[in-house]
């Protein structure tokens, strides 16, 4: 952990860093156009001094050119308490007039716009500008001025632009920095109390934060521990429900074989032996009831859609069952699984209420009378396009009274209690099975003894959704 920066360092950097860059630019880009026009400023007060230099320059009566300045005019025109001037005037050829021959730079045109140059004069930055005049005569004037003040001038504009927002930097960075830390301060509190946290406590954390991202992060750590509440408490009622519902097969069992093991009559050894038999099958049915419970956790939080061939389904179930009703007596049939009807679903619920649905149907719907018992799996179409599933059989029937309570856990109907069989689970999961599967379950028949219609409307999706899951 010690590798990885915290986020507050990452916020800051994010943020200062980019700043800090914009502003080096930005006090580039200042400064350069603070030097272009200061410059400017200064070059003009250069050429002033050279066109007034040019106007004291004189054509004499033997037609030689002069400057009619004094020395002390001179010094008193190119006088700078700061910078040191100096001023030459030449004829076009190149030959001085007056003032410093170094200063000859290369000829101009008359009418030749200013020139400004920099050159270096007695060890001296200097910043020159020339003129070139036609009247009295051809000429040029050249002035130039050292550059000491106009340095300084640069470097305390640098200065002073560098140094306050330097300030003023700093200060947006620790003001960021406290405000970074106290907005990430719910965060790490989050942390603390989930690391703080006993590992079998799953109440919800507080959710306090003043960023909606915060708040969001609780909230979806709420919906986990809720979900992994849901699930815990799943596992504690799946093996309290093992531990109870096979208590009693089991002592069954065992009750069996020790009166079994104390007879010495091989009849009494067979009846025992069946009755074990028939306690096994019960435990069995009973471990797979309990296994299905799971299946309806796993089923909600995990539900993965897709297309599911209901007519292959239903045809695969009627051959799990086939032995067993011809065993029974029971003309299983089936009804409409001629046409390809696809669904979107899951196909382990789907199978889970199809057992269940035909299993119930095999225990308890044999008719009152010397009627052949009859069982029949439909699939149809409604008017909207629905697939609808219906286990329909010639039983005793259930009630719209008891039907409402044969379809909660572990209630066991009239018929089950009669028999004493049956855990109680078989239509629970198959409405279980319907919720997951936003499936429609109903019960037709109106009164008991008129047989039992249990009718499945799936939710229609449209053919595109179907054909992008088969797709994939």
């Amino acid at each position: 952990m010690a590798d990885f920066p915290s986020l507050q360092a990452r916020l800051l950097r994010r943020v200062i860093l980019p700043l800090a860059i914009m502003w080096f630019a930005g006090t580039l880009v200042i400064n350069a156009v603070s030097r272009y026009f200061t410059q400017k400023a200064f070059d003009r007060a250069l050429l002033d001094d050279a066109y007034a230099v040019a106007g004291h320059v004189r054509l004499g009566a033997d037609n030689r050119l002069s400057l009619g300045l004094s020395s002390n005019e001179t010094e008193t025109l190119l006088f700078d308490r700061d910078e040191v001037l100096f001023l030459a005037v030449f004829h076009p050829d190149g030959r001085l007039i007056a003032g410093h021959a170094k200063l000859y730079l290369p000829t101009l045109e008359p009418l030749h716009p200013p020139v400004f140059t920099e050159l270096n004069l007695q060890g001296q930055h200097m910043r020159a500008v020339v003129i070139a005049r036609a009247a009295p005569a051809s000429f040029k004037v050249v002035i130039a001025q050292t550059t000491k003040s106009q340095d300084q001038l640069f470097r305390s504009l640098l200065f002073y632009s560098i140094v306050p927002q330097l300030i003023l930097l700093l200060g947006l960075a620790l003001w960021l920095r406290r405000a970074i830390r106290e907005d990430l301060k719910p965060l790490s509190a989050l942390a603390g109390s989930l690391n703080n946290r006993d590992e079998h406590d799953l109440e919800p954390i507080p959710e306090t934060g003043r960023t909606l991202e915060i708040i969001r992060l609780g909230q979806a750590i709420n919906a986990l521990l809720l979900r992994i509440s849901g699930i815990v408490q799943s596992q504690r009622e799946f093996a309290g429900n093992v531990a109870h519902e096979l208590r009693t097969p089991l002592a069954g069992i065992r009750a069996l074989a020790e009166y079994g093991l104390a007879q010495d009559k091989p009849p009494v050894w067979r009846r025992q032996l069946v009755a074990v038999l028939e306690r096994e099958q019960y435990a069995s049915h009973t471990i797979d009831q309990l296994l299905a419970l799971a299946l309806v956790v796993e089923a909600r939080e995990v539900l993965q859609p897709q297309a599911v061939r209901l007519d292959l389904s239903v045809r695969e179930a009627l051959m799990r069952h086939l032995r067993r009703a011809d065993a029974l007596g029971v003309d299983l049939g089936v009804r409409g699984a001629d046409r390809p009807i696809e669904i979107i679903g899951q196909s382990s619920l789907i199978d889970g209420i199809l057992d269940n649905l035909i299993d119930n149907s095999l225990r308890y719907g044999k008719p009152c009378d010397a009627t052949a018992a009859a069982i029949t799996v439909g699939i149809d179409l409604d008017v909207d396009g629905r697939a609808v599933l219906s286990v329909v059989d010639n039983g005793p029937g259930i009630s719209r009274r008891e039907w409402d309570r044969v379809i909660a856990r572990w209630f066991k109907g009239s018929s089950a209690n009669a028999l004493r069989i049956g855990t109680g689970l078989g239509l629970y999961l198959v409405a279980e099975y319907c919720r997951i599967l936003k499936a429609e379950l109903t019960l037709d028949s109106a009164e008991s003894n008129q047989g039992t219609t249990i009718r499945l409307k799936f939710a229609a999706h449209p053919p595109s959704a179907i054909a992008g899951l088969v797709s994939h």
